[in-house]
C-alpha cells in the first residue's frame, strides 16, 4: 500500500467501527476462544500500551515490530509492537505508548500522529491488559535500540499484513501448553503470534473491510 493510498484511507480508517472479538478470535487457539468471548479481566490486571506504528519507506507503507530479549519470562523472544507498562508519570495510555516506543527504539514522539486506539488485549499468563494505539508518520524513524529489552527491529510492508495467505497454523511450546496448536501470521519466515497476532487481526480485518468498499 503506497502512502498517498494510506493517506486516503486515513478519514475512513478513523471512522470505521472496530472489529474487535470477531477479528481477535481468528487468531485465538480454540482452547482460550470461550475465554475470550467471556471478556473477564481481573480487577488486579496491570495495564501497558503498545503503539502500532505505520510509515512509508519508499513510499511503501511499513509497521514496525520488535522482537523481545530472551529472558525468564513468559514474553520471552516474541515479536511483539513497542510498548509497555503504565508507570506513575505516564499522564494517560496514548503517554505511555508514546514514552515506550521513544525509550525502545527510538521513534520520537513529536512525529507521531494517532489515528485511533485499538480494541484492549488481556493477556491471562502475565495478567496485563494491553491498549494499543494505532499511529503513522510521514517518514521511517532513525531507530535507536533499547538494547536491554529489544534484540531487534522488524519492518514489515503493511501489505504483507493482509495478505489470508500468511495466516497460518503452528504448534509452539507456550506458558501455558508444552505443545499446542496456535493460529499466527509468517511473514517473511518470522511468526507472529498471541496478543500481537491478535492486534493484527483486528488491523488486518479493519483495512480489508476499507479497501472492499
Amino acid at each position: 500500500m503506497t502512502f498517498t493510498t494510506f493517506q486516503a484511507l486515513l478519514p475512513l480508517l478513523q471512522q470505521l467501527p472496530l472489529p474487535a472479538l470477531s477479528a481477535h478470535a481468528k487468531v485465538v487457539p480454540e482452547e482460550r476462544r470461550r475465554a475470550l468471548y467471556a471478556g473477564n479481566i481481573p480487577d488486579n490486571a496491570r495495564q501497558a500500551a503498545v503503539l502500532i506504528y505505520l510509515y512509508p519507506i519508499e513510499a511503501v507503507m511499513h509497521a514496525v515490530f520488535i522482537r523481545r530479549n530472551e529472558y525468564p519470562g513468559v514474553h520471552s523472544g516474541q515479536i511483539a509492537f513497542p510498548g509497555g507498562k503504565v508507570e506513575t508519570e505516564d499522564v494517560s495510555l496514548w503517554h505511555t505508548a508514546l514514552r515506550e516506543a521513544q525509550e525502545e527504539v527510538g521513534i520520537i514522539p513529536e512525529h507521531v500522529s494517532l489515528i485511533k486506539p485499538i480494541t484492549s488485549v488481556y493477556i491471562p499468563p502475565s495478567n496485563f491488559q494491553v491498549f494499543p494505539f494505532l499511529a503513522y508518520g510521514h517518514e521511517r524513524p532513525q531507530f535507536v535500540l533499547q538494547l536491554e529489552e529489544v534484540s531487534e527491529i522488524l519492518e514489515f510492508p503493511l501489505s504483507h499484513l493482509l495478505e489470508d495467505a500468511n495466516v497460518t497454523t503452528m504448534r509452539l511450546a507456550t506458558s501455558y501448553s508444552k505443545s499446542i496448536e496456535v493460529p499466527a501470521f509468517q511473514i517473511e519466515n518470522q511468526i507472529i503470534w498471541g496478543a500481537t497476532a491478535m492486534m493484527v487481526s483486528e488491523l488486518k480485518d479493519s483495512f480489508k473491510a476499507l479497501l472492499s468498499v
